[in-house]
């Protein structure tokens, strides 16, 4: 069994000082996502910096009454134990949280705890030269973001789950890219499939198989 948490957060700015305001988590097993999800939002015990607030709404005031990250670090350990996490730009998230880990004079790190994928990284890799942010991958792979008018964490890694699938399933996309241009041409416009059908049982790639192969 493969078990991944997508995860994002939202922060009170970028740079030293700044901390987790948001966390959002949701779960996937053997590539479905289960609807377990972890979601929190937590007091910074600061300011926010007005351009974050910009970016995902989040004030102060409504976090006030919230509770700290080392009221909610034991249960979000247990929800990311034995798991692998798919971050999109990796690095910001997991350096926030090993801070707050730091604060909390807990001793590990969390690259300790899991392994990390950051699907950024394998973005720049499948599509170097272009825009791979989140919205531009949204609409790479067709996933609907229409939601998203304000960064969420846990909307965000809702919209990562679906992204991370698209990108690590091409095999379809291209069967449907190609098919769309062939529908599309002239000499085509007659063109018509009938989907194969089989009671062979499938078989899919492990996440190392997958890995190995985007690596390759």
């Amino acid at each position: 069994m493969s078990r991944q948490i997508i995860l994002d957060t939202e922060t009170t700015g970028i740079g030293a000082g700044h901390r987790i305001i948001e966390i959002g988590c949701v779960e996937m097993i053997d590539r479905q996502l289960t609807g377990n999800h972890f979601h929190v939002y937590l007091n910074p015990d600061r300011a926010i910096d007005e351009g974050a607030f910009r970016v995902h709404g989040i004030s102060r005031e409504f976090l006030e009454d919230k509770p700290r990250f080392k009221d909610v670090l034991d249960e979000f350990l247990a929800f990311i134990k034995n798991s692998e996490l798919i971050i999109h730009n990796a690095p910001f998230d997991t350096g926030f949280i090993n801070v707050e880990f730091d604060l909390c004079k807990y001793t590990k790190k969390i690259q300790d705890i899991c392994s990390v994928i950051d699907t950024l990284s394998m973005a720049k890799k499948k599509h170097p030269g272009q825009k791979n942010n989140l919205d531009a991958l949204c609409k790479r792979y067709d996933v609907d973001n229409t939601n998203r008018t304000l960064h969420g964490a846990l909307l965000d890694a809702e919209i990562l789950a679906s992204v991370y699938l698209a990108m690590t399933g091409g095999q379809i996309s291209l069967f449907d890219k190609l098919l769309g241009e062939q529908e599309s041409s002239s000499t085509a416009s007659q063109f018509s499939y009938t989907p194969l059908t089989s009671t062979s049982p499938v078989i899919f790639a492990t996440e190392e198989e997958l890995q190995r192969h985007e690596e390759w």
